[in-house]
């Protein structure tokens, strides 16, 4: 992956966002920068909470697992982001499991250091309690559409999201998404069976085109129709 500078991810309109940007690029800069290789074990869950991350570079896949023994997807975080902010917040262990699933560079922040900015900045603990309504609002939202929306819909817009990510973070290289059948299954909540049949049926109707693992989107109007169909 191309060498990048990433912003945080901060609305721009929201009042007191260059102060709120110089904040937070003061939390990420200060602490240790660590590198990741893929498949690496970040944290896992139930192991007590003494850090948050960072996401400079690289994508994070968060996890939980079910009763069955199989894994459920959480969320794919990305650069920009911060990882863990919750289980500090709310003096807990981890919640979930993180496992690095693209090369990573990640800033490590103290439990200790975050807290007392936290207690400190009215903008740093308005953006995290943000960050912890929005996490709530996405959560109810992938519930319901487990629950009631055809997978087929599911996929397409997971695969557009995906798109935006991908093509994102490597602007200068050849636009496609790199995640296992498996791990979309995971993120959908659906079987690997599932995913394969309806993207080879995206495949056949030129929607998408694959090359092993990667996903290249040929037609995203076509999957936008698709995911507002099945809504």
């Amino acid at each position: 992956m191309k060498a990048n500078t990433h912003s945080l991810i901060i609305d721009q309109s929201a009042p007191f966002a260059d102060e709120l940007s110089l904040e937070l690029s003061l939390l990420t800069n200060s602490f240790e920068k660590t590198f990741h290789k893929k498949g690496e074990v970040l944290f896992r869950e139930d192991h007590p909470a003494w850090c948050m991350y960072y996401i400079e570079t690289g994508k994070v896949k968060l996890f939980k697992y079910g009763t069955d023994g199989k894994e459920q997807i959480i969320k794919l975080a990305h650069a920009g982001e911060f990882l863990a902010y919750a289980s500090l917040l709310h003096h807990t262990k981890y919640n979930v499991s993180a496992t690095i699933i693209e090369d990573a560079t990640l800033i490590v922040i103290p439990k200790e250091d975050f807290m007392d900015m936290f207690s400190q900045s009215s903008l740093i603990a308005s953006y995290f309690t943000q960050l912890l309504c929005q996490d709530i609002i996405d959560t109810e939202k992938r519930l319901t559409d487990m629950a009631y929306r055809p997978v087929r819909g599911r996929l397409a817009e997971v695969l557009l999201s995906l798109d935006k990510i991908f093509h994102q973070e490597n602007e200068e290289e050849e636009d496609f998404i790199s995640l296992s059948r498996q791990d979309l299954a995971s993120l959908l909540g659906t079987a690997k069976e599932t995913v394969i049949r309806i993207l080879s049926e995206f495949k056949g109707a030129m929607l998408i085109t694959t090359d092993g693992p990667k996903i290249s989107i040929l037609n995203p109007q076509g999957l936008l129709h698709i995911s507002l169909f099945y809504n």
